[in-house]
């Protein structure tokens, strides 16, 4: 505990620095608008930093100027206790962003790359437990689900595909509390995709509330959906907030901005 609050020792979140380019960022289902780079620069500094107070630690990948999604980071990877797979970006301009982050995995995790013709992005890829879904979307394809499975077979994962239409990514509709409950809007994604989880639905005002991140016992939720994070309260979660509406102008969510991987060799120390 720090100060009343569980935290996530043992758990390395790493980041990317917002490009300084990210207005040129891709858009699929949501219309271009401007981007203040200072505000979407101080909002992910108050999202390394929420996660930093309930105990992980940040490590920054190295900065990709160049890249306006870098900051995005989540869709380059799939990282498991068992292993880090690199994606392959279904957005073509995003696939330079994978290689500076796979040899930063590899510092703790052996690294397993998917093919041509795959397209996969990690933020179409939610864990819970040794299941795994996996949104069929405009960015990941069969052929990267295919991939992906047999990437995690070995290892006990039981992988299986998630229709998605209308939204960028899986995980734009739904994301994991803890290990047997997800929260979904129920207008992007059929809820019972997920059984035997229970899903919780959003607050029907708050479409875009579903994607959260799960911090050790803690919630990460985006301070612009109020009644979704009141809803988690009521159900007991201990749930914090962060602002990222700057961000989200770049269709992107909390848990685009970081790759969650537990330090295996902390938790074995007991640390």
């Amino acid at each position: 505990m720090r100060d009343g609050v569980a935290t996530a020792s043992g758990t390395i979140a790493i980041t990317r620095a917002v490009s300084p380019t990210l207005a040129d960022c891709e858009l699929t289902h949501i219309a271009r608008e401007p981007i203040d780079l200072a505000r979407a620069v101080a909002q992910h500094a108050a999202y390394e930093a929420a996660l930093a107070t309930l105990g992980c630690r940040v490590v920054r990948a190295p900065d990709a100027p160049g890249c306006p999604d870098a900051v995005f980071i989540e869709d380059t990877a799939v990282v498991t206790d068992e292993v880090a797979v690199i994606t392959r970006p279904g957005a073509a301009s995003r696939r330079g962003e994978s290689a500076a982050v796979a040899a930063l995995l590899a510092t703790w995790r052996p690294v397993v790359t998917l093919t041509d013709p795959a397209t996969l992005d990690g933020g179409d890829v939610l864990v819970v437990g040794r299941a795994v879904f996996v949104g069929l979307s405009s960015r990941t394809n069969r052929e990267g689900l295919q991939q992906l499975g047999a990437a995690l077979a070995p290892h006990g994962y039981v992988v299986r595909g998630v229709p998605v239409a209308g939204v960028l990514h899986l995980k734009t509709a739904a994301t994991a509390l803890d290990d047997h409950t997800v929260l979904v809007n129920p207008a992007w994604v059929d809820p019972t995709a997920f059984a035997p989880l229970t899903a919780i639905p959003v607050d029907p005002g708050e479409p875009g509330a579903a994607n959260v991140v799960r911090v050790g016992t803690q919630v990460l939720v985006a301070a612009a959906f109020p009644r979704t994070a009141q809803r988690l309260r009521d159900r007991g979660y201990a749930v914090t907030t962060v602002p990222a509406d700057e961000l989200a102008k770049a269709e992107g969510a909390l848990t685009c901005c970081s790759l969650l991987l537990r330090d295996t060799e902390a938790v074995s120390r007991g640390l």
